[in-house]
């Protein structure tokens, strides 16, 4: 689903994606806005090192990482789960969260007309989180995920899951 109509966004700006989402989205995931490869593919998480999709996999149980891209996101939504990003357009060399420029954020007064079911936001990531304030103010539960990115080492799959599992409770 497309966010609201927003004025046209200078040519110099890389363009994000719509949101994964509809009328039964309990559990939203909000990254900061697609890296090189997601951008390429157009397709959310597409990077073949980023672990969001082994990590909704563990969520699930549903082996998402496994099936193609359309129907990981149908079985997504299957589980209530929705993806977007913070930011719908920026200027960004590479895909670092610390070289966005010019970020202008996606229009969220569509989640409460278009997801009434929804009451949980994860953050992926500390860049996304900063955002976490304003979604708790609206009345949502925030969850201020570590990073699936590959550039966020710091910690194991194992540990970041742990985190991640948080949101499913």
């Amino acid at each position: 689903m497309p966010a609201s109509s927003q004025p046209p966004r200078p040519s110099s700006l890389l363009a994000g994606f719509p949101p994964v989402i509809d009328s039964q989205t309990e559990i939203l995931f909000l990254g900061s806005f697609p890296g090189e490869a997601s951008l390429q593919a157009q397709q959310y998480y597409a990077h073949p090192r980023n672990q969001f999709w082994r990590l909704l996999s563990a969520l699930t149980g549903d082996d998402l990482a496994a099936l193609p891209y359309a129907e990981r996101l149908v079985r997504l939504q299957a589980h209530r789960i929705g993806v977007w990003d913070v930011i719908a357009a920026c200027a960004r060399e590479g895909s670092l969260d610390s070289a966005i420029r010019d970020a202008e954020h996606n229009d969220f007064k569509v989640l409460k007309e278009q997801c009434p079911a929804l009451r949980r936001i994860g953050f992926n990531g500390k860049t996304s989180g900063k955002q976490a304030t304003l979604f708790a103010e609206a009345g949502f539960e925030t969850f201020i995920l570590p990073s699936s990115s590959p550039a966020y080492a710091v910690m194991t799959f194992e540990q970041k899951l742990a985190v991640w599992r948080g949101i499913m409770l």
